[in-house]
């Protein structure tokens, strides 16, 4: 059992484990690794053993089993990929011996006993944690720690979030198939026949295997996750429960729109917000200036804002365009954009871990 240590103490280090080698698992590694966490011992987990080298380290994956958790301080669960459904397996065998769980995927988000953390955000809630603790969703975090100074300060009535989501939060095979139908289509463009001189050419379902319901390439789609209840998907649901169990306040409208892009990295999103105080968006920008884990980048007359192609690999929620609605009173757009494998999964789930260690007493 973890217990924080006192000011003044030696620092005590922890056996942790990671769960998954997908494209967030590697993210948790190397932050792990970044922000030095206070490592005793570092087991890594799979589907299948083998060995790994990242940025120049080379890592001993072990097949995942109950028994591989004997011993372990904190589990992080990356929940992608190949490792799909191991949380459902294998957290309770890992909370059984003792370790806390840090999970990345869906399994756990809204059960009433898991707390869904955003360190920035709702601290205070690590404490009621039963052995399991759950990362909320890559675009409810950007958008949650990008709102909640403005909801500490002003309130908020209503959001609607229009997202516009990078390949890789569906894992490193979409990736992987947007590259080969960007190089397809390419030379396709280089090279064209006949039926198609003059016409972007469209491959749809040409090309296997198909992570993404739909060409990526040249394109974007509004599906992201299956239709559910009144016609929004699972992603869009998952923006409007998550944020209200984080703030702990179910009276704010939200509606979403989740949408796919043909970005490799990093999540974009447009927020519209009704507070419930008069919000000047020059008061708004001294808020969000001053936030923890913000960066503002709001010079747009000199084309200076947020871009996917400049957050990857970076830690902060870059937050630009902030301005009023000027036919609606109290109501302010942000553009917030970030890396959806750092802070939308690794970083936060590292930094719950040191929340953890820092705070609680499991």
């Amino acid at each position: 059992m973890l217990i924080a240590e006192g000011r003044g103490s030696k620092m005590r280090k922890y056996s942790v484990a990671v769960v998954g080698v997908g494209a967030v698992g590697i993210q948790m590694l190397r932050c792990l690794k970044q922000r030095r966490f206070p490592l005793r011992e570092l087991r890594v987990f799979a589907r299948r053993s083998r060995d790994i080298e990242l940025d120049g380290q080379s890592y001993r994956v072990r097949t995942i089993c109950p028994e591989g958790f004997e011993g372990i301080d904190i589990a992080l669960f990356a929940g992608t990929e190949g490792e799909k459904g191991a949380a459902l397996s294998f957290a309770p065998e890992a909370v059984k011996r003792g370790a806390v769980v840090i999970d990345n995927g869906a399994d756990f988000r809204m059960k009433k006993d898991v707390p869904l953390i955003i360190p920035e955000v709702n601290p205070q809630a690590i404490k009621k944690h039963k052995g399991i603790i759950a990362n909320p969703n890559c675009s409810t975090i950007q958008m949650v720690v990008a709102i909640y100074p403005i909801y500490k300060m002003f309130g908020i009535k209503r959001i609607i979030i229009a997202t516009y989501q990078a390949a890789s939060g569906a894992g490193r095979q979409a990736v992987e198939q947007l590259f080969r139908e960007t190089e397809k289509i390419v030379k396709k463009i280089k090279k064209p026949d006949k039926r198609s001189q003059g016409k972007l050419p469209s491959l749809l379902y040409s090309l296997s295997p198909k992570v993404l319901p739909q060409q990526i390439a040249f394109n974007i789609f509004p599906h992201i996750g299956g239709f559910q209840e009144a016609g929004f998907t699972a992603e869009e649901w998952k923006t409007v429960k998550e944020t209200h169990k984080i703030l702990n306040d179910y009276n704010i409208k939200i509606s979403a729109t989740c949408v796919r892009v043909p970005v490799r990295t990093g999540h974009s999103e447009a927020i519209y917000i009704e507070t419930r105080k008069p919000v000047p968006a020059r008061k708004a920008k001294q808020v969000l200036t001053k936030a923890k884990g913000i960066k503002v980048i709001d010079a747009p007359e000199n084309l200076l804002y947020p871009q996917p192609v400049n957050s990857e690999g970076k830690d902060e929620v870059f937050i630009g365009r902030i301005r009023n609605d000027p036919f609606v009173k109290n109501a302010l757009w942000i553009w917030v954009v970030s890396d959806n494998l750092i802070k939308g999964a690794a970083l936060n789930a590292v930094q719950i871990a040191e929340l953890l260690i820092s705070q609680s007493k499991p």
